[in-house]
């Protein structure tokens, strides 16, 4: 048995065909594993094989190669780079045109694809990194925070009067004053932006001890991801003097314009504290002497006077869901709100107005 050939990827023992010129009487060649019937190149009856790399014996001609055997023939090489050079390109095996496709069906002329957004577009205006704010609240309130860093101010003649009286000027940055259509392109006819937006960068989120260093409750979401719910918990936490809110790092929305439009201003000063893992964090809320509290139907009932004498961390799971189950074990407790009627169970930030409106009924 003869060894197989080092020039052929199968290992064939059939031996290479002869390049040379002149060669037409080699007898019709069998088709390969990987490739049809040889074509003819040229005059002379030379052959050159079009199915590199799927088992065939010839060898692949390199660039140099392929400019001499097509000069040869009379016409000028065309490597990848001469494409745009070419011309029109030429009609099918059967000499007719390719028809053109329509009704929807692939078409080798086609535009841009179609971009997918689930909130405000950034629009054209906004470098990597920074977000749209929109809302009357939330753009008011950004233009107060002095750690906000703060790029572009497009407002209505209307709205910036409206703003004026809410924010006496001057503000941190001169305002662009625009159409109402510009911000509907900008943020999406959906978005209601009140004729105010805001490019700015996000908020460093602060540490956990300095949290710690505040006074008042805490709140843990564990994996919410709504960001409307999440801005909502922002603002009820804001309203009742809450020391922070901790979110998860991960399974969780980041800062966008729809979440902070839904916390209304309470982005910029409620401290909004990123956590990588949820159970480790209540150890060293626990370990700062916070009573960790997770909120379930579950558990006991809510009470405010019975936790008077304690600083306590209210745990919510995610919507649908609930506690997961290592941060439920983690809690001091698990307790809950008495329901009446044939709804069981309250949306997650609805849950947390009302247990931190609890917490203050400590007399």
């Amino acid at each position: 048995m003869k060894p197989p050939h080092d020039n052929r990827r199968g290992g064939s023992g059939r031996p290479p065909f002869d390049h040379a010129q002149g060669r037409g009487d080699a007898g019709p060649r069998p088709f390969g594993q990987g490739g049809g019937p040889r074509r003819d190149h040229g005059q002379g009856g030379e052959r050159h094989d079009q199915s590199r790399g799927q088992g065939q014996n010839e060898r692949w001609k390199g660039p140099g190669e392929r400019r001499e055997h097509r000069e040869a023939q009379g016409g000028p090489f065309q490597g990848p780079r001469d494409r745009d050079q070419r011309g029109p390109r030429p009609q099918g095996q059967g000499g007719q045109p390719r028809p053109h496709r329509e009704g929807g069906e692939k078409n080798f002329h086609r535009g841009p694809r179609p971009q997918h957004h689930d909130g405000p577009r950034r629009g054209s205006e906004a470098p990597r990194g920074a977000m749209w704010l929109y809302g009357m609240h939330a753009v008011a309130a950004a233009l107060a925070n002095p750690n906000r860093r703060l790029r572009r101010l497009l407002v209505t003649e209307e709205t910036a009067a409206t703003l004026a009286q809410r924010l006496p000027q001057p503000w941190p940055l001169a305002p662009e004053t625009v159409e109402r259509s510009r911000l509907d392109h900008l943020l999406g006819r959906d978005v209601v932006h009140q004729g105010a937006a805001l490019l700015a960068d996000p908020l460093a989120p602060p540490s956990l001890q300095s949290v710690l260093d505040r006074t008042g409750p805490i709140v843990v979401l564990d994996q919410v991801s709504d960001p409307r719910n999440v801005g909502a918990i922002l603002r009820s936490a804001a309203s009742f003097g809450a020391a922070a809110v901790i979110a998860q790092e991960r399974n969780a929305p980041e800062e966008t314009g729809a979440l902070a439009k839904a916390a209304s201003g309470a982005l910029e000063t409620m401290p909004l504290v990123r956590a990588v893992n949820i159970a480790r964090t209540l150890i060293a809320l626990k370990a700062a002497n916070i009573w960790c509290v997770g909120l379930d139907a579950g558990g006991g009932t809510l009470s405010g006077p019975a936790l008077a004498g304690r600083r306590v961390a209210l745990v919510l799971g995610a919507e649908g869901e609930g506690l997961r189950r290592l941060t439920r074990e983690t809690c001091d407790e698990v307790a809950g709100f008495p329901m009446q009627g044939s709804v069981g169970s309250l949306n997650v930030s609805a849950a947390a107005a009302v247990a931190l409106y609890e917490l203050t009924r400590r007399s």
